[in-house]
C-alpha cells in the first residue's frame, strides 16, 4: 500500500503541472475561450445594460430633483419677497398708526390743556374778584374803622368825644389825599 501511494506520487510529479500539460493544452484553450464568450456575453448583454439602466435611471432623478429644488427655490425667493413686502407694509402700517395715536393723544392733551388753563383762568378771574370785593368791603369798613379810631384818640387826648360829623369829615379827607 505504502507503494501504490509513492506511485500515484511519482506519476502525478512526472506529469507536472496540469495547465503546462501539452495533452491538455488545446482543450483548455476551448474551455477559456468559451468561458470568455460566455462571460463576455452575459456582460454586454445583461449586466451592462442593467448598470446603464440604474445610472441613466439616477441622473434622470438628479436631474429631476435638481428642477423641482430650483423651482421650489425660485418659490421660496418669491414667497420670501412677499413676505418681505407685507412686512415692510406692516411696518409702514404701525408707524402710521402709531403717528395717528400720537396726534390724536398730542390733540386730546392739547384740549385738555386749554380746559386747565380755562379753568384755571376762571378760577383766578373769580379769586381776583373775590379779593377786590373783599378788599372793597374793607376799604369801606376803613372808614368807619378810621372813624372811630380817631374819635378814641381825640377822646383819650382832650378827654371829650368829638362830633361825629366832624370826624367823618376829617378822615374823608385824609382818605381821599392819598
Amino acid at each position: 500500500m505504502a507503494e501504490a501511494i509513492n506511485t500515484g506520487a511519482e506519476v502525478a510529479h512526472e506529469v507536472g503541472f496540469p495547465p503546462f500539460n501539452a495533452e491538455t493544452f488545446a482543450s483548455q484553450l476551448f474551455w477559456l475561450a468559451l468561458t470568455f464568450g460566455f462571460l463576455y456575453w452575459f456582460v454586454s448583454k445583461i449586466a451592462l445594460p442593467r448598470i446603464a439602466a440604474v445610472i441613466d435611471e439616477r441622473n434622470q432623478r438628479i436631474g429631476t430633483d435638481l428642477g423641482e429644488a430650483a423651482r421650489l427655490k425660485a418659490e421660496a425667493d418669491t414667497e420670501f419677497k412677499a413676505y418681505e413686502a407685507e412686512l415692510a407694509a406692516a411696518k409702514a402700517n404701525a408707524r402710521a398708526i402709531a403717528e395717528e395715536t400720537r396726534a390724536r393723544l398730542a390733540g386730546d392733551s392739547e384740549v385738555q390743556r386749554k380746559a386747565l388753563e380755562q379753568d384755571l383762568a376762571t378760577r383766578i378771574a373769580g379769586a381776583e374778584k373775590t379779593i377786590a370785593d373783599t378788599k372793597a368791603q374793607a376799604m369801606s369798613h376803613v372808614g368807619e374803622i378810621a372813624g372811630e379810631a380817631a374819635s378814641a384818640i381825640v377822646e383819650r387826648l382832650l378827654g371829650a368825644a368829638p362830633a361825629a360829623g366832624a370826624v367823618d369829615a376829617a378822615v374823608k379827607s385824609a382818605l381821599d389825599g392819598r
